[in-house]
């Protein structure tokens, strides 16, 4: 209590003591024990109310024990059957959650995790994927700043994500590995990676680099056939030694008919092979007769320009050339979409050459764009001329209902620099994304699109596309988002077919592991999007004659149906639409194969890697008996006592106010008894 507060309360005590004396000591006839009686209730009620309101302020000690966290990781991905320890898994668990050491000393949180992790003690080793770096990425953001042991009870074996074997860098916390498996070497070969493109070109011959290991240490022959349906139209003898472990064998194959073609590698297993599984690997490449041939035309650098590149061809069905006005003059026949990247002086006789050939174009524009001219070139949109510069961040449009447009987290996105002042437009058209200044969204749009005499184009009002990739992978580890989102933009811009009111986006083909996810849009008869119908879709198994129905959800400006978990096989498809007249067909395939069966053994080293790098220690299911007592008895993780002070204002305590209440109740009834009143 500062020394000013004291000083306010002795003085507040004395003249509390003055009038309580003044009113009965010196005024009052009163005499005897009663007037010392009221003489004390009155200095109380002065002293109580002069307190309040000098409101002093005093230090609230709490203390309270806090419990360390152990958290439990719990792989739930098919592995864990497929080496038979669901069981011992399960077994495990229930030990941990039956101890009451163990749940008395820590906090104790479960979770499961596949491809994904979720907080959740209940399992089902059905999970297709498993994704340890994950584990930690989550784990880190909720407990780095707690004492947090971490129980991993896993094979080891991730199948997605990034390498888990380095993630206690970032993650602060002791991990004590629960290893499910064990150490016994087999013998065994095994297709370990197939590389191929999913596009190839009718008439051309397209490559396929197949990577296959031994696991043993006798020297023995096998073979590699890569066959369609009964044919074998690929094989090659190999030889595989204790030193000669693997081999990666290149060839190609002839793509000589339009469409989805299915192929089998597979290397021969030995006899005492265990697992026979992972010798055979199924995959499918989709033959095309044509490819779109984009131009990125422009006459300065930028690197807008690679990004561009980078995207459009991430398609195998595209191509991209980065050339000068001078050059897509000369060879313009080639392309079926341009992209004028900031017109310039140079760039006149380019958009005569567009429109001779009616080619669809997206246009954008940055801090050297000639808006003079570019305003004279066309006449759909005009540009406020203002010699002036803007930065303009994206805002997603969520009723654009010409594509698919998925929500990259554009708000968070960097700004596009682009010319300053209002962009008018002559001509219908829809906005993907708006303008953003300073946290402010406009009514202006950034990127836009519209249809004009069966042409299409599109506008992008700024420069700097390059960071948004980048961006897209910072916070995906991944380009792919933001190569989807140009890929629909080309895609859309590249063809010149008449809108449909039923829209339905799918591969052809996807690998047994791969989330199988079809999205729809249902535009009314004005061609807006409808976003209250009842959509669905009817899958036939084209070998079993299975049916099923099953509902789109609505998700944005687009409906979406996810078929994972599709067994593998050819699929027939109708989306209708309930009450209209209106459906769409097609067919898909699943590829046969499961990543979690391809594994023999637990990943031992790398678990244990991860716990040393931890300060932590390993555990192999079958030797979890002192697992409970190491933890309980690790020192790092005691119970902690811990003080939270709290400045509390006299105000507060309620106690004061019916002190007051008391004070004057006692007084008023003395008074009143003796006739004082």
């Amino acid at each position: 209590m500062q020394t000013q507060t004291l000083t306010f309360i002795i003085i507040a005590g004395i003249i509390a003591l003055a009038l309580a004396l003044f009113q009965y000591a010196f005024k009052s006839k009163l005499k005897g024990k009663r007037a010392w009686v009221l003489t004390a209730l009155r200095f109380v009620t002065y002293f109580s109310i002069f307190l309040l309101l000098i409101n002093p302020k005093f230090d609230k000690v709490t203390y309270y024990n806090e419990k360390p966290n152990l958290v439990v990781a719990v792989d739930n991905s098919e592995s864990v059957t497929y080496l038979k320890q669901s069981q011992n898994t399960l077994d495990l668990i229930q030990n941990l959650k039956a101890n009451d050491a163990l749940n008395e000393n820590f906090d104790v949180e479960f979770y499961s995790f596949g491809k994904e992790l979720q907080q959740s003690d209940s399992l089902s080793f059905n999970e297709k994927q498993s994704n340890l770096a994950l584990v930690f990425e989550r784990l880190s953001e909720v407990y780095n700043n707690t004492i947090s042991p971490t129980l991993i009870i896993s094979d080891g074996n991730q199948t997605y994500g990034n390498d888990y074997a380095y993630m206690t860098k970032r993650y602060k916390q002791s991990v004590f590995p629960v290893i499910l498996g064990d150490t016994i070497t087999y013998t065994d070969l095994k297709i370990q990676q197939l590389n191929v493109n999913r596009y190839a070109y009718l008439k051309n011959k397209f490559p396929v680099e197949v990577i296959a290991t031994y696991n043993g240490n006798s020297t023995v022959n096998t073979q590699l056939k890569i066959s369609v349906g009964n044919a074998t139209v690929f094989s090659k003898p190999l030889t595989f030694s204790k030193t000669q472990t693997s081999q990666i064998v290149n060839f190609t194959l002839p793509a000589n008919r339009v469409g989805v073609s299915t192929y089998k590698a597979q290397v021969v297993p030995l006899d005492n092979e265990k697992n026979t599984i992972n010798n055979v690997k199924n995959f499918a490449v989709e033959v095309i007769d044509q490819k779109t041939n984009v131009a990125i035309v422009s006459d300065i650098l930028h690197p807008d320009l690679g990004a561009l590149k980078k995207s459009i061809e991430s398609n195998e069905q595209r191509n991209a050339d980065i050339v000068s006005t001078l050059e897509f003059l000369n060879t313009s026949n080639d392309y079926q979409l341009v992209i004028v990247y900031q017109p310039t002086n140079n760039f006149r006789a380019l958009f005569k050459e567009i429109d001779k050939l009616k080619l669809n174009k997206i246009v954008i524009t940055g801090t050297k764009t000639n808006w003079s001219l570019l305003n004279q070139l066309q006449s759909n949109y005009k540009q406020e001329i203002t010699r002036q510069d803007e930065e303009y961040q994206p805002s997603l449009n969520p009723n654009y209902g010409t594509f698919i447009v998925d929500n990259l987290n554009f708000s968070e996105f960097p700004p596009l620099h682009g010319a300053f002042g209002q962009t008018s437009f002559t001509v219908p058209f829809e906005t993907i994304l708006y303008k953003t200044i300073n946290g402010t969204q406009i009514d202006e749009p950034l990127l836009a699109t519209f249809e004009i005499n069966d042409k299409r184009e599109a506008l992008i009002l700024g420069e700097g596309l390059w960071r948004w990739r980048a961006q897209a992978y910072l916070n995906e580890n991944s380009f792919n988002t933001f190569d989807n989102f140009i890929g629909k933009l080309v895609q859309y811009l590249s063809t010149n077919q008449r809108r449909t009111r039923l829209n339905v986006n799918y591969e052809s083909f996807y690998n047994g592991n791969d989330n199988v996810k079809i999205t729809a849009q249902f535009f009314n008869k004005n061609y807006e999007f409808e976003d209250n119908v009842d959509l669905n879709i009817i899958l036939k198994n084209s070998e079993t004659t299975n049916e099923k129905t099953l509902p789109f959800v609505l998700k944005n400006a687009s409906y979406e149906v996810d078929l994972s978990g599709l067994e593998a096989g050819d699929y027939t498809f109708t989306v209708k639409v309930n009450n209209e007249n209106i459906s769409k067909s097609g067919t898909l395939k699943i590829l046969d194969y499961n990543v979690e069966q391809q594994f023999l053994n637990a990943n031992v080293t790398k678990l244990q890697t991860l716990a040393t790098n931890s300060d932590a220690t390993s555990y192999f299911i079958e030797d979890t008996s002192t697992l409970i007592d190491d933890l309980i008895n690790d020192s790092r993780f005691a119970t902690i006592q811990k003080s939270t002070k709290k400045v509390v204002p006299l105000i507060d305590w309620k106690y004061l106010l019916i002190l007051i209440a008391l004070s004057l109740a006692a007084e008023w009834f003395i008074r009143k008894y003796n006739g004082l009143i």
